[in-house]
């Protein structure tokens, strides 16, 4: 076979593993509850049950709240939040398009570049927030053990907003993956102490072959 027809015959593989792969995923999408409840509520997708579940389960949201969300795109937590936080104040944080009202207020940026945490600086005046929830995650490179990283490393920037805007009594909410680096991520949120509950949670509307899960401390103990 020539090098020509060699692309040719690696090009049309290439396509149907990627035809394959959509097919999974759109029977995924058909057979998933939450998947299908998303779409026939208009709802964009699974992730506003997510939160829907875990404020059910932990009291985490009610009106008048402050509550700083990062990684907001494309804004299926944000719906949920501006539903819940009547008389309170959203700011939401992302580089990418985010679907809001006209309340809710408009970071675009990535949370822990310097120009973007100021610009949320410049908001807060200084632990002014009832809640901080972050819904980020990497660019995945198929590297495990890079992503892996990335992931703790967005823990640590959603920590360290948590440390330096959550007034006292306030919660956090953190997306993880299950793997190396949660285990001690959590054990030193607990060895400082800075929360007087923590709790990894994972809701029923996450998939169950997925390994997110939701870091939440809640009871903010101001130490410092």
């Amino acid at each position: 076979m020539s090098e020509r027809g060699r692309q040719k015959n690696s090009q049309r593989k290439t396509k149907q593993k990627r035809r394959g792969s959509s097919e999974r995923w759109l029977q995924r999408q058909r057979k998933d509850p939450f998947a299908r409840k998303a779409a026939d509520e208009g709802l964009g997708s699974r992730a506003h049950f997510k939160l829907q579940q875990l404020d059910e389960r932990l009291g985490l949201l009610r009106p008048g709240m402050r509550v700083l969300e990062l990684g907001a795109a494309p804004g299926g937590w944000t719906a949920y939040l501006e539903s819940r936080l009547k008389g309170g104040q959203l700011i939401v944080c992302d580089s990418r398009p985010i679907q809001t009202n006209l309340e809710t207020v408009v970071i675009e940026g990535l949370f822990g570049e310097a120009e973007t945490d100021a610009r949320i600086a410049e908001l807060l005046t200084g632990r002014d927030l009832d809640l901080v929830l972050s819904d980020m995650a990497p660019n995945i490179t198929g590297v495990r053990a890079t992503d892996q990283a990335r992931v703790m490393d967005l823990a640590d920037l959603a920590l360290e907003a948590a440390e330096s805007w959550l007034k006292p009594g306030g919660s956090l909410v953190v997306k993880l993956f299950q793997g190396e680096g949660v285990d001690d991520w959590m054990g030193d949120l607990r060895k400082g102490k800075q929360f007087a509950k923590i709790r990894l949670v994972k809701p029923k509307a996450s998939r169950p072959d997925s390994r997110e899960v939701y870091a939440v401390g809640q009871q903010f103990l101001v130490t410092g």
